[in-house]
């Protein structure tokens, strides 16, 4: 599997990670990102250590720190929120609204049949998306999600709670496609600020598999002003 750099200077990379690629070795085994981090070295001695979370699924934009100074800063600017981030989806259902906030307090519940998931709940997580539609298909609208918060699965549980319609895909907060083999959710953009430096700035293209929904160019989305 290759994996393609979208961004690289002294401190950061910014790789392009495939969907369906889990960051960490999952309990039961299998291929995951740490595969890949010694050829990401690039001529440093240290392998690069991911900043952040995507879920296995969600393709696109990943920051890596090659040093432990980078991966601190990094870190604090996440919890600052110094960092912008964009995501494109795909919900199993034409949305007729062209744009919003979704703001859904969340909280994580477990049990032995279902597994943990999350779910809105007043005591819950404060957490904020703002969303716009792009592109509207045969029962499927492509949105642009830019989460305000950074909670686990945020777009997910918005996208199926706020918007009404799961992603496609997402056998947690909807159910399987025939059409695809993963949840279609994608990090097309990553902004951070650096304080004495230019941004981090990185964009990912839309992935081949969103194509088997019949996406048009992106000049031919219908855009809100």
């Amino acid at each position: 599997m290759k994996i393609d750099i979208l961004y690289e200077d002294g401190e950061a990379l910014v790789i392009d990670k495939p969907g369906g690629l889990p960051i960490e070795r999952p309990r039961k085994g299998g291929p995951s990102l740490e595969d890949h981090l010694d050829q990401l070295k690039l001529g440093f001695q240290r392998a690069p250590v991911p900043v952040h979370r995507l879920d296995a699924d969600t393709s696109g934009c990943l920051l890596l720190a090659r040093n432990p100074k980078a991966l601190a800063r990094f870190s604090r600017a996440f919890e600052e929120r110094a960092v912008t981030k964009t995501y494109l989806g795909l919900v199993a259902g034409e949305l007729q609204e062209t744009e919003g906030r979704i703001e859904l307090s969340l909280s994580k519940i477990s049990s032995k049949e279902k597994g943990w998931r999350m779910i809105p709940a007043k005591k819950g997580k404060a957490s904020i998306t703002d969303w716009r539609r792009l592109w509207v298909g045969e029962g499927v609208t492509l949105v642009e999600f830019r989460p305000v918060t950074g909670r686990t699965h945020q777009i997910r549980v918005h996208a199926a709670s706020g918007l009404g319609f799961a992603l496609v895909g997402d056998p947690v907060y909807g159910k399987p496609d025939p059409r695809c083999r993963r949840t279609m959710l994608h990090a097309s953009t990553l902004e951070v600020q650096r304080a004495g430096k230019t941004p981090i700035v990185a964009n990912s293209p839309l992935p081949a598999d969103f194509a088997a929904f019949g996406i048009p160019p992106v000049e031919q989305w219908a855009i809100p002003a």
